[in-house]
């Protein structure tokens, strides 16, 4: 028996033997499914746009789940684009020094400040893989930074067309310490009807998990939805 949470499984035969089954898929939880839907769907619909006039559908997830960590008051477990030192085993977050828990703001800054100064760093060549920057780490405590003990899930969100990228997979993998820790989320996977999107049910009466997909709801509606309130650990 398998009971590694959040994968699929293959079932049982008339006969009773196990039915095959490709890959096993990691899945995240209903509610983190929903918190990232609800960006996912604004965005695909209301990406940030480049200077050139490209889409940054994925540039406008991370500065939606940042609005909302900061709705959270830094309680979020949604961290949207930490880099990671991967040089380190496991491999380090990168982090804004003040906070202690959030991405650092300007990694080729930290880079020229910090990376030659470590003698245990090789020299930092662009492009090799030596920094990875996954969309978004789950952690399980929102009170501690994002290191490989505290974290939930990795998750790699694409974008139609956006190809699965093995090398990037397999770098989450050390990340999370579990290749089974790192999901992949198609935008195609979410359900973004208007209905699906909205809750009548008020914020304060489902508790902190549901404040949650109330703040993304505040953000996703700029304002014009009840800010929720946020309830105590």
């Amino acid at each position: 028996m398998n009971d590694q949470p959040g994968l699929s499984q293959g079932g049982m035969s008339p006969e009773g033997t196990t039915n095959p089954v490709g890959i096993l898929k990691p899945k995240l939880a209903p509610q983190d499914r929903k918190v990232l839907c609800s960006a996912i769907c604004y965005c695909s619909g209301t990406p940030n746009i480049s200077q050139d006039g490209r889409n940054l559908k994925q540039g406008c997830v991370a500065q939606r789940l940042g609005e909302l960590d900061e709705i959270l008051q830094g309680r979020s477990p949604y961290r949207a684009e930490v880099s990671y030192d991967m040089t380190k085993r496991p491999p380090q977050p990168i982090l804004d020094s003040q906070t202690g828990t959030s991405p650092h703001g300007w990694i080729p800054g930290w880079i020229n400040k910090y990376w030659n100064e470590d003698p245990e760093h090789p020299p930092f060549k662009a492009g090799t893989g030596m920094i990875r920057r996954p969309d978004v780490v789950i952690v399980k405590d929102s009170t501690k930074p994002p290191t490989q003990d505290n974290i939930k899930q990795v998750v790699e969100m694409k974008f139609p067309p956006d190809p699965p990228n093995t090398r990037q997979a397999q770098g989450y993998a050390k990340i999370a310490g579990n290749k089974n820790k790192v999901v992949e989320m198609t935008s195609t996977e979410c359900d973004c009807s208007q209905e699906n999107q909205q809750s009548n049910v008020p914020v304060e009466q489902l508790g902190w998990a549901a404040a949650i997909a109330g703040g993304v709801m505040f953000i996703l509606t700029r304002g014009r939805s009840p800010r929720p309130m946020i309830p105590a650990y």
